[in-house]
């Protein structure tokens, strides 16, 4: 069994939970995917350690921030540490179980996850403690952090350590985020605060405002209670704690739901609700948004509906098959634009594509999908000198691409890791050289 500190060297004699020196995943890009993809990251091993800090409260471990170019930072996310975690590992499987556990330190006690810990920052007075919303969550993606942790350590004690707190935000999910009449839903359709964390996608452009079923967090929900289940067995519990298969059973009638209520025949990928039931839909208001790509990230399609989806959808150049894949929107949707999460490339979620890709045995889809991100971002990379927030769906320069124009920050965020879990892509195309 591995152990959990191989490759992780305290500096200085620190105290564990201190800053370190990412030495193992410094050394392992050397030789990690193409040579040409190398420099671009070598600088993501850097970025990790530049964004480190050491323990600072609410954290109980150091932790890593969005990016040192993040414009609203200092900051610790949750879709972004969970893309730092998965990024570092299996070279440093210390750091990325500091940074769970620090995003775990905040949780409320009735379950509730923030999505954001802003932290202090010297030019703003205003910035002079940490703080976070209590209404406010995001979609709870740590526990496939968790589990792929254990898988590669071979310790299931941080399982043991979290499957509480699973528990507990399964609760929260189905006290507050419970759709009718079924499903859930991110609070987006209520009050329009960018919960799912893809701010002012297009989903919500044409919506009447109601607890309906969004497919994004209905599938993060299904993956929630399956992960709960499977913990629960694994550590002798699940029968006492889950009534004897709950979560099983709320697994299965949640996959039920998502193939038979969320998927759409006429496009061949999964939508909201509301947009599979929207009797406008001939008139071009089924929006072709990439959070379709969920319930096959997550293993709830079926087999035929995920072929659909990937070879209709994901690897179709009018829809999301860009040169830089994949397009946050489908680029033939008439809400198809250069602007942040309506229509420019997240690597992060083409990363969670090719996850998705990969479950359902379309190793060639997901090597497509790898290998042409990865040429792209390489190239930016060589042209400018650093990672990018999110990038030219086309192939353009990031600093022609909108941001939020109600802003003062209207341009893709330099140095930004949050959402490019470029190491792991890399590594996770290696898997499919095969």
């Amino acid at each position: 069994m591995p152990a959990l500190t191989a490759g992780l060297q305290i500096v200085g004699g620190l105290r564990e939970g201190d800053i370190a020196v990412f030495l193992a995943l410094r050394a392992a890009v050397t030789t990690l995917g193409k040579p040409s993809w190398r420099p671009m990251l070598a600088y993501v091993a850097e970025l990790h350690e530049r964004s480190t800090h050491q323990p600072q409260a609410p954290f109980p471990h150091s932790w890593e921030e969005i990016g040192p170019g993040y414009c609203y930072g200092p900051a610790l996310g949750h879709w972004d540490l969970v893309h730092a975690a998965l990024d570092v590992l299996p070279d440093e499987p210390e750091h990325a179980r500091r940074q769970l556990l620090n995003d775990l330190s905040v949780q409320a006690a009735n379950g509730m996850l923030p999505g954001v810990v802003w932290m202090p920052r010297a030019d703003d007075p205003t910035r002079d403690k940490p703080r976070w919303s209590n209404r406010i969550s995001h979609p709870p993606v740590w526990p496939i952090a968790v589990q792929e942790l254990a898988d590669v350590t071979g310790d299931t004690g941080i399982i043991a350590r979290t499957y509480d707190a699973l528990l507990r935000q399964i609760r929260w999910f189905e006290t507050h985020r419970k759709a009718k009449p079924d499903g859930f839903y991110y609070s987006d359709i209520l009050t329009f605060d960018w919960e799912s964390g893809v701010d002012e996608g297009i989903r919500f452009d044409h919506v009447q405002p109601g607890p309906m079923a969004c497919v994004d967090a209905t599938s993060h929900l299904y993956t929630l209670y399956v992960l709960a289940d499977a913990w629960g067995t694994l550590l002798g519990v699940g029968a006492r704690q889950n009534g004897g298969g709950a979560l099983a059973l709320r697994a299965r009638r949640l996959r039920e739901f998502i193939q038979g209520r969320l998927f759409c025949e006429a496009t061949g990928f999964f939508h909201d609700i509301w947009s599979v039931q929207d009797p406008a839909a001939e008139e071009g208001r089924r929006p072709l948004a990439f959070d379709g790509m969920w319930p096959l990230a997550v293993g709830a399609a079926t087999e035929a509906q995920a072929a659909r989806v990937i070879d209709e959808n994901l690897l179709n150049p009018e829809r999301f098959f860009t040169p830089h894949p994949i397009a946050t929107v489908g680029v033939v949707d008439p809400a198809f634009e250069l602007r942040m999460w309506r229509g420019p490339t997240w690597n992060s979620m083409t990363y969670w594509a090719a996850r998705g890709c990969l479950r359902y045995g379309r190793t060639d889809a997901a090597r497509l999908l790898l290998e042409r991100a990865l040429d792209q971002a390489s190239a930016q990379f060589e042209r400018t000198g650093t990672i990018w927030e999110f990038y030219h769906p086309h192939g353009g320069d990031p600093m022609t691409l909108q941001r939020k124009p109600h802003t003062p920050y209207n341009t893709p965020c330099r140095d930004y890791l949050g959402h490019n879990p470029l190491i792991a892509m890399a590594r996770l195309w290696e898997t499919t050289s095969g």
